[in-house]
């Protein structure tokens, strides 16, 4: 010990005039007990982070786990979707009710629900045009982006007790020509037979089953709120003053 003591005395003697050695300082060390508070922090704090990351991942995990474990069926549609869908023929004409012409092409704007029949309008026309316009009307707020549209395959003069009810529909003369060319009905149905759905760009989409009764139209009600829901940020309501009947 005392060599070591007189080492030091020695370093100290020869160090530069004006300089002192290099003192050594020992620092008190914080209480135990902070460390482990600041520890048990910060453990807290990553299970904290891992709970929100949980909870924003759980429906992406639930999405995963519905698709590759659970596997739902895949959704169907009531009605038969067209591919290729089908454009209205360029400069393909019709007429309002008054025999003034218009160009089919000015349906376009709107998603359109279609009906074709001869002007005399027997029963199962009659079913169409309850239904189209019971369809409609179940749109609710969006029922002005749809229109309902009655293509007139004659020159037949309407029945005077339907006309009333023709208030919001569009009406239009077309002749069967223009009408094949444009829409087509099942394997061994009739161009009558089916409810047409157009999208607004004027192709059409959609075919509902044949002879459709108020059963089959809850079903067709589905379709179109799905048609309009999707379409949601690109169509807007366009037509909504039944633009297309003229009275005779």
């Amino acid at each position: 010990m005392s060599g070591s003591k007189s080492s030091d005395a020695s370093l100290a003697a020869r160090a530069p005039e004006g300089q002192q050695p290099l003192g050594l300082t020992v620092h008190s060390l914080p209480p135990a007990g902070d460390a482990v508070a600041a520890l048990q922090r910060s453990r807290s704090g990553r299970w904290q982070m891992l709970a929100v990351l949980a909870v924003c991942a759980a429906p992406v995990i639930a999405s995963y786990f519905t698709y590759y474990v659970v596997r739902p069926e895949g959704r169907r549609n009531y009605g038969e979707l067209v591919e290729p869908q089908r454009a209205i023929p360029p400069q393909a004409s019709a007429r309002t009710l008054g025999g003034a012409p218009r160009a089919l092409e000015s349906l376009r704007g709107q998603w359109l629900l279609v009906s074709v029949a001869p002007g005399a309008c027997a029963d199962a026309c009659r079913n169409h045009l309850y239904l189209q316009r019971q369809l409609r009307e179940s749109m609710g707020r969006e029922k002005e982006r749809l229109d309902w549209v009655w293509l007139v395959s004659d020159d037949a003069q309407l029945p005077d007790d339907i006309a009333p009810a023709l208030g919001q529909a569009t009406v239009l003369r077309v002749d069967p020509a223009t009408l094949g060319a444009w829409l087509q009905p099942a394997a061994g149905q009739a161009l009558a037979d089916h409810l047409y759905v157009v999208d607004p760009m004027g192709h059409w989409m959609m075919r509902f089953p044949a002879h459709m009764d108020r059963a089959g139209a809850a079903k067709a009600k589905r379709d179109l709120e799905r048609l309009l829901r999707a379409s949601s940020s690109w169509d807007q309501p366009g037509r909504t003053d039944g633009a297309g009947q003229e009275q005779p």
